[in-house]
């Protein structure tokens, strides 16, 4: 028996929604929007930050207004010194994105197991070893 339209069509978009509602497609989409924001404040990290406080002296030193300018002989070397500046910062924020994640998970880590080790027994594991002592006592007997 052949499906009419209207179930394919049907079939089609619980297929769709299905697809759209796993994680991987959700979390993947999450990711793109968080790393294009993170993209952005790095951007003004070295922008507005970095290059103010450390590029701009070294490049009046040098007698350039920008680093994008520095070239010789049509070779355009400061676009190249401008997208490695921008690696390295990148990279380097991450690395300390990453190490604070890290050190926050053992802080947690470290807490949980105090926490654990100071919290009182339940009151069904209490009464369980309150039922091994009386075992215990009147085997002995």
């Amino acid at each position: 028996m052949a499906r009419s339209g209207a179930s394919q069509a049907g079939g089609f978009m619980r297929d769709f929604r299905d697809f759209i509602m796993k994680g991987n497609v959700v979390d993947l989409a999450v990711a793109v929007i968080i790393g294009a924001a993170f993209g952005k404040i790095v951007e003004s990290l070295i922008a507005d930050i970095i290059t103010p406080a450390i590029l701009n002296p070294a490049m009046k030193a040098a007698g350039v207004d920008q680093i994008a300018n520095l070239s010789y002989n049509g070779i355009k070397y400061g676009l190249f010194l401008a997208a490695v500046l921008n690696f390295i910062v990148i990279a380097f924020v991450i690395f300390l994105l990453i190490r604070a994640i890290e050190q926050a998970k053992k802080k947690l880590a470290r807490q949980e197991a105090m926490a654990e080790a100071e919290a009182p027994p339940d009151v069904q594991e209490r009464l369980v070893n309150t039922l091994d002592r009386l075992t215990a006592v009147l085997e002995r007997r």
